[in-house]
């Protein structure tokens, strides 16, 4: 079945729609200290693209994709596609830096509580940016809401676009679902939805950067004590094996390329330099590790399990 470029947008969702097998044999989720604060990327399962050497890289040929694989010790032409949500454990209690993909295949409630974090204690929701597979978490499969009472934080140029009656009718048709299904994610949330601008301490140690060009008001999240730092960069780089290693490539699911690819770099240039560890959204467990320069390209070094 052949999955266009649009739809794909419109949803949102990762890569592809069949279940990995990954996700019975990774862990479901990794600590990570930061300073007196604790961070928790927990998985929500994954999904499968079967052939990622077809349609998933724009501006690479099917061989340059097939030898990025090749190179990152991959087998055949599979790319196992995660989606990892950070929780952060404050003395206040839970915040979730987005919430998953949702129902149905979710596993993160259970997976939270697997890590030993009960979801009653989420204080607050922030979001990197709205496609499908970040907001799909804020509901169950009725409709009603799964953090009820919680304030729920957006980015203000994210928020702006996607409900914007003229953008969506500007849209293309492909990508207009995913207008409305912003309205219903976040409709049972309608009167906790805060905006946030680029810079703002969205929680105590938590700061949002904008990294817009994976969609137009894409955040990154800084998590700081002390001296200790993690970034969150939620979709700013997906998989490492082929975006760290070709910063230029475009995914396709940047909504703006050429932005993405100046973010990326940007991203990627400031975390070698500061020796900052990372999180990915879409990177294999335990999703996070350190970036290191290889020649104009980088490389990500994972933690250890």
């Amino acid at each position: 079945m052949m999955i266009d470029r649009r739809g794909l947008l419109a949803a949102g969702v990762g890569l592809a729609l069949a279940p990995s097998l990954a996700q019975a044999q990774a862990p479901t989720s990794h600590r990570v200290a930061v300073g007196g604060l604790e961070a928790f990327i927990v998985t929500d399962g994954s999904v499968v693209r079967a052939d990622a050497t077809q349609g998933f890289v724009l501006n690479a040929t099917p061989a340059q994709v097939s030898a990025a694989m090749q190179a990152a010790g991959m087998q055949g032409t599979a790319l196992d596609n995660p989606f990892n949500v950070t929780v952060v454990r404050t003395p206040r209690g839970l915040v979730m830096l987005d919430v998953g993909r949702g129902a149905p295949g979710s596993t993160m409630l259970a997976n939270m509580r697997a890590a030993g974090l009960d979801p009653a204690q989420v204080i607050l929701v922030v979001h990197t940016h709205f496609h499908g597979d970040h907001i799909g978490g804020l509901t169950d499969a009725q409709g009603q809401a799964l953090f009820p009472g919680v304030p729920v934080l957006v980015p203000e140029r994210e928020w702006a676009y996607w409900t914007d009656a003229g953008e969506e009718s500007r849209a293309p048709e492909g990508r207009r679902p995913g207008f409305a299904n912003v309205r219903q994610k976040f409709a049972p949330y309608r009167d906790r939805v805060q905006t946030f601008a680029p810079g703002a301490q969205v929680a105590p140690g938590i700061t949002a950067i904008a990294t817009n060009g994976h969609s137009p008001g894409h955040a990154s999240f800084m998590i700081a004590d002390g001296r200790d730092q993690l970034l969150v960069i939620g979709d700013a780089v997906n998989a490492p094996a082929f975006f760290m290693a070709n910063p230029e490539w475009h995914p396709v699911f940047d909504m703006d390329a050429a932005m993405a690819v100046q973010t990326r770099r940007r991203l990627l240039d400031q975390a070698a330099t500061d020796r900052v560890p990372v999180v990915g959204y879409h990177f294999p467990m335990p999703a996070t590790g350190r970036v290191e320069r290889a020649g104009s390209s980088y490389r990500l070094v994972p933690a250890s399990a």
